[in-house]
């Protein structure tokens, strides 16, 4: 077994590259109620890459705009600021990690899945009386401790993915037993570290611990999203095993089965649409 300290998993957080300028006031906008949306927009535009991605994003058939947008700022007009911070934060902290180091590592199932916890969360939204779009943002960001994993402790984590493969486990339980930890507290550290706002900080370090959350916690939501990501088999891996659905969350959501029910189509209509254009 390779543990790893939390000493270990700070000190080596402290050295990721820093967030570009437009996340990180992304990240700020959540606790500023007089945000500067057109100097965000601006800020974004700026930054080539991140915005080329995001138009690509705006433009798809996921959000079914009658007219191709060229700006950020028109994105921001049509779909809404929630909407663009959303597609803004996925894009931009995902790609701040390298995680070619770690072969054992498939980075496409890996966005595959959070694109569909983001799109499950998102439609399953309404039941939690969350913001759609913040239901998304959280769902696309949940496994973020998985990226760090694979990208700074690349040999430990492929001891970690042959470990699941060799025992048929759920890879948190790979994690704790190989590691002594698992993604979802590393993911808090590194929420804790990026400043998330508190509402996606808890959806990343509880999703796998809901009932231990707060009852009006987003990770309840994130929960039932991942569960039902993975029983739809959206991640496309082969290896999609589904963990149990926590009573506790599931009752905090309404647990309403017909409503759930009546959303799967929908749900895979969306990730369809959504996964062309957000994990390309």
């Amino acid at each position: 077994m390779t543990t790893l300290s939390r000493e270990q998993i700070a000190t080596r957080l402290q050295h990721l590259p820093s967030l570009p300028q437009a996340v990180s006031e992304l990240l700020s906008s959540f606790a500023d109620e007089n945000v500067d949306i057109d100097r965000i927009a601006r800020l974004i535009s700026h930054d080539q890459a991140l915005a080329a991605r995001i138009l690509r994003v705006a433009n798809s058939s996921f959000y079914g705009l009658q007219h191709k947008v060229s700006t950020i700022q028109e994105a921001v007009v049509l779909l809404g600021f929630r909407a663009v911070r959303s597609m803004a934060l996925a894009v931009g902290m995902h790609g701040t990690f390298n995680t070619e180091s770690c072969r054992s590592f498939d980075s496409r199932a890996y966005h595959r899945h959070c694109t569909a916890v983001g799109v499950t969360a998102r439609n399953l939204a309404a039941m939690a009386g969350i913001n759609r779009d913040l239901a998304f943002t959280a769902g696309l960001l949940h496994d973020i401790g998985r990226l760090a994993l694979a990208a700074n402790f690349a040999v430990e984590y492929s001891e970690v993915l042959a470990y699941q493969r060799r025992h048929d486990c759920f890879l948190v339980v790979a994690e704790r037993d190989v590691l002594g930890i698992d993604h979802a507290e590393i993911g808090g550290m590194l929420a804790k570290a990026w400043h998330f706002p508190e509402a996606l900080h808890s959806a990343v370090v509880d999703h796998h611990a809901a009932a231990a959350a707060k009852a009006d916690s987003l990770a309840n939501l994130v929960h039932v999203a991942d569960v039902t990501a993975h029983a739809l088999g959206l991640e496309n891996s082969g290896n999609e095993a589904v963990m149990p659905l926590d009573k506790t969350a599931w009752g905090r959501l309404g647990g309403d089965w017909l409503s759930l029910a009546r959303s799967l189509p929908q749900i895979q209509q969306d990730f369809a649409e959504a996964n062309q254009t957000i994990t390309a």
